[in-house]
């Protein structure tokens, strides 16, 4: 994998948050992402394009924590920060990650830290336990791992790094508690379904099984009850904010359910929308070996991954949603939901119905 061009920073607030994300030339403003309305057509993009899918995700929680002017956040980086920021409530901390003394120091303070490393990046979660380790050195309050996916990493090897981070924590907190932290698992993200039109002002369109643009699925065979949750970008954002802002003790685990759907209800939205489907099968005994026998797949990969490896990784990718969905791997709980039940996240069908009626 080729990620030299990728940093792994790390966002902190001083009164609520702290988050990582990478190395990039734009500032954050203090008004919400433009989530709602703008739907970008193909090939037009807000964010650099090395920036890796967790990192995307910081922007769009910064841009909802920034809007409520009610939180101070500093970003920790090994660079220098690109331009100084115009947001008063916006900082930059260079810092030494591999320095647990410089580490701990950064982080004197802070209340919490929201951490959005891309697990690529961090295969063996180095970067994350040291981050951990200067947490607890620190006296920080709240701290959330770099999640933002599945509610499990069954059948996604290139997320084992979660894993690691998970039983780290939960081996920290035993017997007794030194470390308050959520795992935030909004499964995947709906922006996905309007591939390839951008529907965030950070989130880079990627592909999944559902390809609405040329009405094509592809599901596991005699498995159309499998259950994908899917969940906006801007409700990922407001929620990891809402949770930020709550004053109460933060459970284990903080689900975030958008639209908690069988892959037949998908299709049943989606070509009541853009008419009928060519669906193609997986075959549970190949996908269990890694492989998918199809005459498509993902056509469109996050651009941190290397050339050589493009091919290779968009087939595990599809293998492991289709595989993982099976498993039960994407069908997330519902804390934040229950937390904040006057909160309504955006549904399925008026997401597409925003994004695709009168697309060709």
């Amino acid at each position: 994998m080729a990620f030299e061009a990728i940093d792994q920073l790390f966002l902190l607030s001083t009164q609520a948050s702290i988050l990582p994300v990478p190395h990039c030339s734009s500032q954050w403003s203090k008004s919400p992402s433009p989530v709602a309305q703008d739907v970008r057509p193909p090939n037009t993009s807000t964010s650099p394009p090395t920036d890796p899918i967790h990192p995307e995700v910081a922007r769009e929680v910064i841009d909802a924590l920034l809007a409520t002017n009610n939180h101070e956040i500093t970003i920790l980086s090994r660079h220098s920060p690109p331009s100084p920021s115009t947001n008063p409530n916006l900082h930059w901390r260079t810092v030494d990650y591999t320095s647990p003394t410089t580490l701990t120091s950064a982080l004197t303070g802070i209340h919490t830290v929201l951490s959005f490393i891309q697990p690529l990046s961090d295969p063996s979660a180095t970067s994350q336990i040291a981050l951990i380790d200067a947490c607890i050195a620190a006296r920080v309050i709240r701290f959330a791992p770099s999640e933002y996916a599945s509610a499990s990493t069954t059948s996604l090897p290139f997320w084992q790094p979660k894993a690691l981070v998970r039983s780290y924590l939960l081996s920290l907190n035993t017997p007794s508690p030194v470390l308050e932290y959520t795992l935030f698992q909004p499964g995947l993200l709906l922006d996905y379904l309007a591939t390839p039109y951008q529907t965030s002002r950070h989130i880079t369109p990627l592909s999944t099984p559902f390809d609405l643009q040329h009405r094509r699925a592809v599901v596991v065979a005699g498995h159309l009850d499998a259950v994908l949750t899917l969940t906006s970008a801007a409700d990922v954002a407001k929620a990891v904010e809402m949770m930020v802002s709550y004053s109460g003790r933060w459970p284990p685990v903080s689900g975030i359910r958008g639209n908690r759907v069988t892959f037949a209800e998908v299709l049943r939205t989606a070509e009541k929308i853009r008419g009928e489907f060519t669906v193609a099968e997986g075959q549970l005994e190949d996908l269990q070996r890694g492989e998918l026998k199809l005459d498509w797949g993902l056509e469109r990969t996050h651009e941190a991954v290397g050339e050589g490896e493009a091919e290779e990784f968009k087939k595990g990718v599809m293998v492991g949603i289709l595989l993982g969905c099976y498993l039960g791997a994407w069908d997330v709980s519902g804390e934040v939901n229950e937390l904040f039940p006057e909160y309504e996240f955006e549904g399925i069908e008026k997401f597409l119905k925003r994004v695709w009626e009168g697309k060709p």
